[in-house]
């Protein structure tokens, strides 16, 4: 356990088991709306707001989170005009964040600064950063659990969730703001290329194993800190970059948990479940 005898480590095992909770809540509601790729888009985004920042001399974490959060609003703004068409918002969206970044970056002085955000750099983040990453996490799982039900029903069918009563106009705007904020603070740390893999690989495990909302919920938060400490271990002793470390021990374990639902007893198990479940 000599891993633990660093400093920078340390900060790493805390700021990504705390990434590690939060994300795939967020991640659940993503992808029960169908909008998987919206990580993607504010992660691509983020590189525009962290060149600006380099640009203009601030924190680069904080200009990817304005950026995100101008993204995320986009984002929605786009979707509520064209709402047959909803998944064309998130192409537009990622489409003007990569050009911006790419011009952007043009102007950037120091390459290095702007190439660390690509693939994240966990074991580098400074004290400022973690203190953010903790106080972004605090703040999105209290938002969650606030508004864990009404979430829920607007992911389900928002049409039904406004006609029960649920304020989606409001609700929505707070979950956009919570993904965007999220996803910038994660694009430090994982990388903004795999970010959306940290938001969706986890819960699609979840969803194999979990037999309900809650359960499904409670899973993915196990997977994606089971998926962060040992993708950190590998990271340390194999001498690989953590962020792709992660997302790989994830999608391992996700064709892992295919390979074996796939398996005869398997089938014959949860066959054994349904009728013990009628009688």
């Amino acid at each position: 356990m000599t891993i633990l005898a660093y400093d920078f480590m340390r900060r790493a095992f805390v700021a990504g088991i705390l990434l590690a909770v939060i994300i795939p809540c967020v991640g659940v509601i993503v992808v029960l709306k169908r909008l998987s790729l919206i990580g993607d888009a504010l992660s691509h985004s983020s590189l525009a707001g962290v060149a600006a920042g380099l640009i203009m001399g601030v924190n680069p974490v904080l200009g990817a989170g304005a950026a995100c959060v101008a993204a995320a609003l986009g984002v929605e703004v786009i979707r509520r005009k064209i709402p047959q068409y909803a998944e064309i918002s998130i192409a537009i969206i990622m489409s003007a964040g990569v050009g911006l970044a790419g011009v952007l970056s043009g102007f950037v002085k120091s390459a290095a600064n702007f190439n660390s955000f690509l693939f994240g750099s966990i074991v580098a983040i400074s004290d400022f950063e973690l203190i953010l990453v903790v106080g972004v996490s605090l703040a999105a799982l209290l938002v969650f659990l606030l508004l864990y039900k009404e979430l829920f029903f607007i992911a389900l069918d928002e049409r039904a969730a406004r006609l029960a009563g649920v304020p989606t106009g409001a609700v929505s705007f707070i979950f956009t703001i919570l993904t965007a904020v999220t996803v910038s603070v994660a694009a430090r740390t994982v990388g903004a290329l795999i970010v959306s893999s940290m938001m969706v690989v986890p819960v699609a495990c979840g969803m194999q194993v979990g037999k309900s909302y809650k359960r499904t919920v409670i899973c993915s938060v196990g997977f994606a800190i089971a998926f962060t400490v040992a993708g950190l271990f590998a990271a340390y002793y194999l001498g690989l970059k953590p962020g792709g470390a992660i997302v790989l021990t994830g999608v391992f374990c996700l064709a892992l948990l295919l390979l074996v639902k796939r398996l005869p007893w398997a089938s014959l198990a949860r066959r054994a479940g349904k009728r013990t479940g009628k009688m």
